[in-house]
């Protein structure tokens, strides 16, 4: 999977029209910008790590993969799953899973980074299957994957779904910069342990959800 141009990053599309306001472009491509980065790192896992595009970048590089350690059994086990049942439609389901993770009114950005970092662990492993010389029957369902998706579209997946639904809440909490704050507190608490496994625990409240989902 290749990242996508930095003139692609930046590029901005016609803003849609939810509920007879509109999301601001700036707002949806920093949302881009910060999924793609933090797919493509732990998609790529490139040493050294590139330094990250922006503030907000950076935070969430730090949050999401301080809950993925946390979960890393149950991310790879729901990653696997997924795969195995989402056939070649990747961003399709993908939304379906991002319903059951942060569609139940409880939104805050604990559950942001659950959705990124899930999003990671399933860019990962498909790229670690897609890499992998398949057998005959599995080739052209991976080979189909392969082609429908990358670290720019799961990115644009999370980007559209967060404006259409939950576009409201982000303006209200201040965008990126109002995370940059939320990943600030996270940090000044990260000695205290109880703190830390709470914010872990919100965290991984959506992963509740994504379970539900894969075997319903």
């Amino acid at each position: 999977m290749r990242r996508g141009s930095p003139s692609a990053v930046w590029m901005c599309r016609e803003p849609s029209h939810i509920a007879g306001r509109k999301m601001s472009c700036g707002l949806w491509k920093e949302t881009v910008a910060v999924a793609e980065d933090y797919i493509h790192l732990r998609c790529s896992n490139p040493h050294p790590a590139p330094p990250p595009p922006s503030e907000p970048a950076a935070a969430m590089r730090r949050l999401a993969q301080d809950v993925e350690a946390q979960h890393q059994a149950r991310f790879h086990s729901l990653a696997q799953g997924f795969l195995k049942h989402c056939g070649t439609d990747l961003c399709s389901n993908l939304r379906k899973v991002m319903d059951e993770m942060v569609g139940d009114g409880h939104f805050n950005w604990g559950r942001v980074v659950s959705l990124f970092a899930f999003a990671g662990v399933l860019a990962r492993q498909l790229r670690e299957q897609t890499g992998k010389n398949p057998g005959p029957d599995s080739g052209k369902q991976q080979e189909l994957q392969q082609e429908t998706v990358s670290c720019r579209a799961l990115a644009e997946t999370i980007a559209d779904y967060l404006e259409k639904h939950k576009k409201d809440w982000l303006q209200e909490n201040n965008g990126w910069d109002g995370f940059c704050s939320y990943a600030l507190n996270a940090r000044e608490v990260s000695q205290d342990s109880s703190m830390k496994t709470a914010l872990v625990a919100v965290a991984g409240v959506g992963i509740a959800g994504l379970t539900f989902l894969l075997v319903r």
